[in-house]
């Protein structure tokens, strides 16, 4: 089984990985971001694909939903098991990509909900402490190995996948949230006063939203929310739905 993901801050790619793992006994050499030019001939080179992404606010990351549109005819007879991990709720996190993958001639094996370290840095309310944050990823990856040992067996998970995730997704978030990513798309805001211009925030951008421009960082009004730029400016000058970074998320430091 080949792994393919897309991961913000770190959070998705440790549990894609873990699930390699257990299920492989491998980490890195059958994952690939859809960031990678080479994940579509691993796609095509593969009938059995797990495909993890995170969710915000209840939906795919554009970047997920474009990947999945733009190259709806590499996944047709594909066996695909999907992974969604989120900071608080998605309800049906899993079905957002099953429903067009189904849509592309894939076959849905099952579905995994895993809750993570939040990665919004910049709302204070969201903020575990740092022992949480292990504890929840310690569960994610007991929840991880306990779905690779049922799937060994012929049991599939289905989180995410039902009528009635469907409705929790729709009437807990989506409904009340719809296209909040777009709206967000060019809020992005930065303090050149404190600013290096050191130009990690462009380079570390999975849609290239941030442009050097006369040594400045400048948002270029597509922002799709991942908050990889604010936790990895070191100077934390990058905010979008607040106006301070409380937390820079790091999955490295809640892996015990």
């Amino acid at each position: 089984m080949v792994g393919i993901y897309f991961s913000g801050t770190g959070n998705t790619r440790h549990c894609i990985s873990k699930f390699l793992y257990y299920y492989n006994n491998t980490k890195e050499s059958d994952l690939y971001s859809i960031e990678d030019i080479n994940c579509i001939k691993k796609i095509e080179e593969n009938s059995d694909i797990v495909f993890a992404y995170p969710i915000y606010y209840s939906d795919l990351p554009i970047i997920v939903k474009n990947f999945l549109n733009d190259n709806k005819f590499i996944f047709k007879n594909k066996n695909i098991f999907i992974i969604s991990t989120m900071g608080l709720f998605s309800g049906d996190g899993t079905a957002c990509s099953a429903r067009l993958f189904k849509m592309y001639g894939a076959n849905v094996i099952g579905g995994l909900h895993l809750k993570m370290p939040d990665c919004i840095g910049d709302v204070k309310i969201l903020k575990r402490s740092s022992e949480r944050n292990k504890l929840i990823v310690k569960n994610a990856e007991l929840k991880i190995k306990r779905t690779v040992m049922d799937m060994k067996k012929g049991k599939y998970i289905k989180d995410g996948l039902t009528f009635f995730h469907h409705i929790a997704g729709l009437l807990g978030q989506r409904l009340w949230f719809y296209n909040k990513t777009l709206q967000l798309r060019n809020k992005l805001k930065i303090n050149y006063n404190n600013c290096i211009s050191c130009n990690k925030c462009s380079v570390c951008c999975p849609v290239k939203n941030i442009k050097m421009i006369d040594n400045k960082p400048i948002p270029q009004g597509k922002c799709i929310c991942c908050y990889r730029c604010i936790s990895n400016c070191p100077k934390r000058v990058i905010t979008l739905i607040g106006n301070k970074v409380y937390e820079q998320n790091n999955i490295q430091d809640y892996i015990q």
